[in-house]
């Protein structure tokens, strides 16, 4: 039989492999239907010591299987919330897996999980699910701007778990008045979709109305990071952006290394903002504009070095110094602290004419225990959190005024709620040459990010590389934008014939790839495969050997081959007939002809990171 050839296979299925054809039809008995978690509302409580504070509870049904239960925390006289916890417990029915924010490749104890997170880490929300992915609860808090803590163990001696809320754990300023709002969702959905409705929770509520996301940011990037790192020219950039935009990438990101001619990969020299590596940036960015692409530059909020001309000017307006770093970070709370962030971004968009920013280490904006959280000594806000908010809100309503559609990127952690309406871009957290973390981090994002967009981080891989192996960095990032951070001007023809193909295809199918319904699998199993679809087509991409389910109505199907064997079965629910195209990973036809496929199982033999498509006559 020769290479890829098209083997269809049409397997009848009983309780036994079939050996004769007396051999009795096996009927599955109906299976009895779960219900849904029982969660009695009124078993949802606060303790802790609430010292002068007091705590009034309401429920409110927002539909059926969705409760909304608020707890408000009143004083007579300012006062500092202290450490309190919301508990509950449910019983162990039918949950298999979990899924949070910032779950990674090692999820196997599961029944003692928890996250934390703020405005800039993470987001409120765990959900569990079953063995179908349906949902079985999925809680959240309405409250991501100040730090909360989840956390859910099973309890051996009930057979419940027993999540728990941790809230003020993180010093807040005195107050009379706080309230938050717990959201438990018992439907039997989809988990993606039940943590896609937080979501939309999240999104309706005023104080976190997302960012616009224009069509630039869903185009392939050119990153500077892992290829060049600090030492960037903007010769050797153009001359990569050159080729980058003859593959299909729409812009550059100048990361970390512009502003200083050290490099040393610290933040001694960072502060000042001057391009001092690159002494002519607005004729850089012009040479990029050039190009047809635009221009991203890389920023860390609030880092102020000690060697920086401005440290001086700022002393006393920091929160802390970050030791092995050279840098002090400043303190939101003071107002010419804030105009000063602001006004630098703005001069550079102007003077520079950028396209957009890619702004690091938010999360760096946060009190210790030695804040004094007071407005005193020039401060005008007591929260860290709520100047920060203020301080970025600002950047956002002012770079949008002057640029409608300015690009602004935030990586994980920073990726909740309050960070959406901060940026239209979450980028995947460093995963250098490591696909399968950079898959799970994406779909991480694509769950809870809606239409934000979401990219990859930055891949890479040696130049002596398979052009079949260094295409699984960009296979399994394919449900977010890829972000490239090879040098181009250095890898064999074969790998840019594999980039240029694969990011065409996904230039052609973006609207299907990142605006057409995304369907993650099993976040225990690291998402063994994924899909988005729309109303015409189905593009599903497969990480591990699974059998994948072809529903009708479907007019186009791509099946992309991500995994180590060239065999790809699918079950299809009718016969119908075909045009078949298997393509290799650079864009090769390897088969193309007219054919059936059976209703059943179907197997076809598809080169590794290639491709079957299939168009319904």
């Amino acid at each position: 039989m020769k290479p890829f050839q098209l083997l269809v296979v049409l397997v009848a299925f009983s309780i036994f492999s079939c050996k004769n054809e007396s051999q009795l039809e096996y009927k599955l008995p109906e299976i009895n239907k779960i219900e849904p978690v029982s969660i009695i509302p009124d078993s949802i409580k606060v303790e802790g010591d609430l010292g002068v504070f007091s705590v009034e509870k309401s429920i409110q049904t927002e539909t059926e299987g969705v409760q909304l239960i608020t707890f408000k925390f009143s004083a007579k006289t300012p006062s500092e919330l202290q450490p309190a916890t919301i508990h509950f417990n449910f019983p162990s029915v039918d949950v298999n897996g979990y899924w949070n924010p910032k779950i990674s490749i090692d999820k196997v104890n599961y029944f003692n999980n928890g996250v934390t997170s703020k405005a800039s880490r993470n987001a409120p929300v765990l959900a569990f699910y079953n063995g179908a992915l349906k949902n079985r609860m999925t809680m959240a808090l309405s409250d991501a701007l100040n730090q909360s803590e989840f956390n859910s163990w099973l309890k051996e001696e009930d057979v419940n778990f027993h999540p728990r809320i941790y809230l003020f754990r993180e010093k807040m300023p005195k107050t009379t008045f706080y309230e938050v709002t717990l959201r438990i969702d018992t439907r039997a959905l989809p988990y993606y979709e039940s943590i896609d409705d937080v979501a939309s929770w999240w999104a309706d509520m005023p104080e976190y109305k997302p960012m616009q996301v224009p069509e630039a940011a869903k185009e392939p990037m050119y990153s500077t990071w892992y290829s060049y790192h600090q030492s960037i020219t903007a010769e050797e950039i153009v001359a990569e952006c050159k080729i980058a935009k003859t593959l299909g990438c729409g812009a550059v990101i100048i990361d970390d290394g512009w502003q200083t001619n050290d490099g040393n990969r610290g933040y001694a020299y960072t502060g000042d903002w001057n391009p001092d590596r690159i002494p002519d940036m607005k004729g850089f960015v012009d040479a990029v504009h050039n190009e047809g692409m635009k221009f991203l530059l890389w920023y860390s909020l609030p880092f102020m070095g000690e060697n920086a001309e401005n440290y001086s000017k700022f002393k006393g307006k920091y929160l802390r110094y970050w030791d092995g770093q050279g840098t002090y970070v400043l303190d939101p709370r003071y107002p010419e602290v804030r105009e000063y962030i602001v006004s630098t971004y703005i001069k550079a968009m102007q003077e520079w004419n950028l396209d957009g920013f890619k702004l690091d280490f938010i999360g760096r904006f946060t009190a210790t225990d030695d804040t004094v959280l007071t407005k005193a000594d020039g401060r005008d806000y007591a929260s860290v959190n709520d100047a920060t908010d203020v301080l970025m809100t600002e950047v956002t309503n002012k770079l949008t005024a002057l640029k409608p559609d300015i690009l602004i990127e935030f990586r994980q952690p920073y990726i909740g709620p309050v960070m959406r309406k901060y940026g239209n871009m979450f980028r995947g957290v460093d995963a250098p040459n490591n696909a399968i973390a950079n898959r799970i981090e994406t779909t991480n994002l694509r769950i809870l990010s809606q239409n934000t967009a979401v990219h990859s981080d930055m891949f890479i891989w040696r130049p002596e590389e398979n052009v079949e192996v260094a295409a699984l960095q960009i296979l399994n990032i394919l449900y977010s934008v890829p972000q490239l951070s090879v040098r181009l001007a250095e890898i064999p023809d074969d790998h840019l014939n594999m980039i240029r193909f694969w990011f065409n295809y996904w230039n052609m199918n973006k609207h299907i790839i990142m605006d057409g319904q995304f369907i993650p699998s099993n976040p225990t199993t690291n998402y063994p495969w994924l899909t988005s679809i729309t109303a015409d087509k189905q593009i599903t991409t497969l990480y591990e050997d699974v059998v994948v389910s072809i529903e009708n109505g479907i007019k186009q199907l791509d099946l992309i081959n991500a995994k180590a064997s060239t065999t790809v079965v699918f079950n299809m629910k009718t016969a119908c007939k075909i045009k078949l195209t298997i393509i290799d990973c650079e864009g090769h036809i390897i088969l193309e002809e007219k054919t059936t496929l059976n209703e059943g199982i179907n197997s076809i033999e598809v080169p590794k990171s290639g491709m079957i498509s299939i168009a319904v006559e």
